[in-house]
């Protein structure tokens, strides 16, 4: 077992991403007894210890709002200082060093650009900082291609080993991307039923109702498939279409590789890129932007279970509402009749799992219409949050798991690696751009991929 970390490092404490989500999950942890090391912020600005506390209490505050302890927040800030300076000089280390003390187990965790986790990393080994327990947390996008992240991993594997390498992907931290697993396998209703013999396709959607707004000079360099389809949509694609994991604690890492490995690279043939009319006119895209802010596209996954069975995806920005769903549809089942009852294009019967907002699942099936002789479709509904309570956010998970060693939600290299593989067609040959309305389902060559499957469900409305 690994042991518990004694200090966690932030690099960008001051930065966006601690602000909305690392700062409120330390928060949680504390309030939890999980929270138990000093925790060292670092960055550019020169902040004094007692600027810190500011900065954490506003960012807190912000997001606890009318649920924030006082002394729980007093036990965290407790807890805190803050070393500033250039993080590719010396002197920052040398403080560093200082406020560490005789921390043995250090998670130094980068909060920071993707441009800055070699730098880092480098800088640390340097300055004879990184031990034989020392642990390295960075975020994705875990560089930008296939080539580029091999090469960051060996630059960063060469100084933290891969067993003390954690990559974040605060999709696998959700509570509601968990309970896939449970819901599959905890239950004998559906796994008999998942599998190419009885399920006719997959959808997954990510969409979003809103834009890229302010942070177009961001956005424009990344796109859709970089953004999200790589890393968070391949990773719940596994956790739907993996084998039963047993056994010790990588079990399930390596069912996941197992289903990326099945996979074959993504056509672009059968694949879509649009991008919203006025995404062009936002501060920070270029005027010629070739990026896509919407991609749908078809997958194959070649093993016993699956061979044959569609995978459609698709993720957007500016679209008709905000929700993440998997829709598993089942197979037509035949028509009938009997005297004047008749089953006559019944329809698909899909198991819907809400991953966004409200987190449940929905079972559509057909029933007798009162006093007629007709099936009419009809749901069986579970809300997560108001059957089994509030789920801890994924930042409170994933750091926890971090502090603890455990990098069973953390993807692998080999998970890294085979996703890239997966999308780095669409990334060597892009499909032209097909523009599409704000707050439409995106390009109308987008239902073409899921017309003989049944066409998109249009998931519910989540508040």
């Amino acid at each position: 077992m690994s042991e518990v970390a004694d200090a966690l490092v932030v690099f960008g404490i001051t930065g966006d991403l601690a602000r909305r989500s690392t700062l409120p999950a330390l928060y949680d942890l504390t309030q939890q007894g999980l929270l138990t090391c000093p925790v060292i912020g670092v960055g550019r600005r020169e902040f004094s210890d007692e600027e810190l506390v500011h900065h954490a209490t506003e960012a807190i505050t912000a997001a606890k709002k009318k649920n924030l302890d006082e002394k729980v927040l007093r036990e965290l800030l407790s807890r805190m200082s803050y070393v500033g300076g250039d993080a590719e000089e010396a002197p920052l280390y040398d403080r560093l060093r200082d406020a560490l003390g005789d921390a043995k187990t250090p998670v130094y965790y980068l909060a920071t650009p993707p441009t800055m986790f070699r730098d880092v990393a480098e800088e640390l080994a340097a300055e004879d900082l990184v031990g034989e327990r020392s642990r390295l947390v960075v975020e994705k996008p875990f560089g930008t291609d296939l080539a580029s992240a091999r090469e960051l991993n060996d630059r960063l594997t060469a100084i933290f080993p891969e067993e003390r390498l954690f990559r974040i992907d605060h999709f696998l931290g959700k509570e509601p991307v968990q309970d896939i697993m449970y819901l599959r396998f905890a239950n004998a209703l559906f796994e008999p039923i998942w599998n190419r013999e009885h399920v006719e396709s997959i959808q997954i959607t990510m969409a979003e109702d809103f834009g890229v707004e302010d942070r177009g000079a961001f956005y424009d360099p990344v796109g859709a498939v970089r953004d999200v389809v790589q890393n968070h949509l391949l990773q719940v694609l596994a956790l739907v279409a993996m084998e039963p994991p047993s056994g010790d604690a990588d079990a399930i890492p390596r069912r996941r590789a197992d289903v990326f490995r099945a996979m074959k690279a993504a056509d672009p043939s059968l694949a879509v890129r649009g991008q919203y009319i006025g995404y062009r006119d936002i501060e920070g895209v270029r005027s010629d932007s070739d990026t896509e802010t919407f991609v749908a596209l078809c997958f194959e996954i070649e093993n016993w279970r699956w061979a044959g069975v569609p995978i459609l995806v698709r993720a957007g920005k500016a679209l008709a509402r905000t929700a993440t769903e998997v829709v598993v549809r089942l197979q037509r089942v035949p028509q009938l009749q009997w005297g004047a009852h008749r089953l006559d294009h019944p329809g698909h019967d899909d198991i819907v799992l809400r991953i966004g907002r409200q987190a449940g699942v929905s079972i559509f099936v057909r029933a007798k219409t009162p006093g007629k002789e007709i099936s009419q479709p009809v749901s069986l509904d579970l809300d997560f949050a108001r059957e089994l309570g509030q789920p801890p956010g994924p930042y409170e998970r994933l750091l926890a798991d971090v502090l603890r060693g455990n990098s069973t939600l953390f993807p692998r290299w080999e998970v890294i690696e085979e996703t890239w593989r997966i999308v780095q067609p669409l990334l060597d040959a892009p499909n032209p751009i097909e523009p599409y309305e704000r707050g439409s389902w995106g390009p109308a060559a987008a239902d073409a991929i899921a017309e003989a499957h049944g066409g998109w469900r249009e998931p519910q409305a989540q508040h």
